[in-house]
């Protein structure tokens, strides 16, 4: 029985045969050097040019200046709509509020009755010491309904000519501010799931942005219908190249 030798490995540089003019031919083609890629570097210029704005712009721009001083509006940027919450959100918590104040108030003027309802004795009966725990909470509780307003106020949406613009006023010392480029906008809905909100004509939007996926909420918005509406056109119209309308 004859060994096996292995083959030895082919070189397929060296032609195999050459043609009637005299040139090689290959059982593989040759290897090839990849191509270098080219890169092409854009200049900038030092000072770039203002782009031209229009008077109605610019009379756009100082208008939402005076009225929004403290937006950080680019050049020739405006708010086309500064959306706020509805009312209704703050209907429980002050009401709740304004009840367990007035429920105190009346305890307090009626205390000497109470006293002989309860057959109250010591401290207990008397109402010079019971004044002043009274006092206290209702002024907590009217601090408190204070700071459930201020942070339900100034939680505010704006939408721009460029972007779109969310202050979140998360408690009385801590705000967020969020910003949106129209372009980057994927998507722009809003919802109503209660009857409740169809009835007060409120509830919630949404917006998604491409590449990061990120989610944008905000809720108890006045006629989310229309302001979705006026947002999806202005997107549409930013990201074609079109005046966007106020």
């Amino acid at each position: 029985m004859n060994p096996v030798t292995p083959e030895e490995p082919k070189n397929y540089d060296q032609p195999v045969a050459y043609d009637a003019e005299g040139n090689p031919l290959y059982a593989h083609p040759p290897k090839t050097e990849k191509p270098v890629p080219q890169v092409v570097h854009l200049s900038r210029a030092v000072e770039p040019a203002h782009p031209v704005l229009s008077a109605k712009t610019k009379e756009r721009h100082e208008r939402s200046r005076r009225l929004f001083p403290h937006l950080n509006l680019s050049e020739g940027e405006y708010v086309i709509s500064a959306v706020r919450r509805h009312p209704i959100g703050l209907i429980i918590p002050i009401g709740l509020g304004v009840l367990l104040i007035a429920m105190a108030a009346a305890i307090l003027s009626n205390y000497s009755g109470l006293v002989d309802t309860l057959n109250l004795r010591g401290a207990a009966a008397d109402p010079s010491v019971v004044t002043l725990p009274f006092i206290l909470f209702m002024i907590l509780i009217g601090l408190g309904m204070f700071v459930i307003y201020y942070v339900y106020v100034n939680n505010k949406f704006f939408l721009t000519n460029e972007s779109v613009i969310q202050e979140i006023q998360v408690s009385l010392f801590s705000r967020l501010e969020q910003t949106v480029s129209l372009s980057n906008i994927e998507d722009a809905s809003f919802t109503q799931n209660t009857i409740l909100q169809y009835l007060f004509n409120y509830g919630a939007i949404r917006l998604s942005t491409e590449g990061d996926e990120t989610t944008y909420r905000f809720t108890y918005v006045a006629n989310p219908k229309m302001h979705i509406a006026t947002l999806n056109n202005a997107v549409e119209a930013f990201k074609n190249g079109r005046p966007i309308d106020d």
